[in-house]
């Protein structure tokens, strides 16, 4: 993550905030309730986010009593998140996670992060959340990534030749294109840090229909499709709505997945 094109990619999604909150899927309910469940939490309990973005994980845990301080990198997306959970007993600090530091004598119950994990320092990301927790507290991350089932819609791999006319492709590796239940698991590298003990790791997965317009909305908040050359989303966004538009349905049918994983801090 200390790449100057990691970061790049990292800071993108300041440019989607306006469409994020909208475009991104919603996790299942039963993520969340599985989440309580695995870390024994109570309405009440102090939960720390880690890259809240514009709240999507977040709104629902507050809407189930839970004290949440964010730690957003970006401030368009902060003040989003701001707009998005008024009302709520939720804190949100513009910063990124790697140089926070919190108020002294907080620790927290969970220090939680959906589909941003990923973009936080590996070296530093499991010592920052050991030492914002309380002993006996748990971290917990997911992503959402796209599955692909074996009556996934055609639609995806018909239009990897358009990717691959403007350099984009996925490759042919089985990595790329992951069935439900198939998505990498990070319980060596959990364990690896040695402050954490694994206690849950569960995956999910779940369907969404998008319309043309919605689905283009979709790809605008990916790091990858943000960056793109500018003549290189404008071909492969009009193919797609050429494609989909030829449809009778006009929509695709697009899995997601999301692997839960739970650990306990080691005291």
């Amino acid at each position: 993550m200390n790449s100057k094109n990691d970061n790049k990619l990292r800071e993108s999604f300041e440019q989607a905030a306006n469409i994020y909150q909208q475009s991104r899927p919603d996790y299942p309910d039963e993520l969340f309730d599985d989440l309580i469940f695995a870390t024994n939490l109570n309405p009440g309990d102090r939960l720390l986010e880690v890259g809240c973005a514009t709240g999507k994980a977040t709104l629902p845990l507050a809407k189930r009593g839970f004290k949440i301080t964010c730690v957003e990198l970006g401030a368009e997306l902060a003040a989003v998140a701001r707009h998005n959970l008024v009302g709520m007993d939720v804190d949100i600090i513009n910063s990124n996670f790697e140089d926070w530091q919190p108020e002294a004598g907080n620790s927290f119950d969970l220090v939680f992060a959906a589909t941003a994990w990923k973009w936080v320092d590996p070296e530093v990301r499991y010592m920052k959340a050991w030492q914002a927790l309380r002993p006996g507290g748990h971290l917990a991350f997911w992503n959402a990534d796209h599955v692909f089932p074996d009556d996934e819609d055609p639609f995806f791999r018909e239009i990897q030749t358009v990717y691959y006319e403007i350099g984009e492709g996925k490759s042919v590796d089985n990595n790329d294109w992951p069935r439900p239940g198939e998505l990498h698991v990070q319980r060596d590298e959990i364990e690896k840090s040695g402050l954490f003990e694994v206690v849950r790791i569960r995956h999910f997965d779940w369907e969404r229909i998008y319309r043309v317009n919605a689905y283009i909305k979709l790809l605008e908040t990916f790091s990858g499709h943000i960056l793109m050359e500018e003549w290189k989303r404008e071909k492969l966004f009009n193919e797609i709505r050429v494609r989909l538009n030829s449809r009778p349905e006009k929509s695709v049918r697009r899995h997601w997945g999301a692997v839960l994983h739970v650990a306990r801090r080691k005291d």
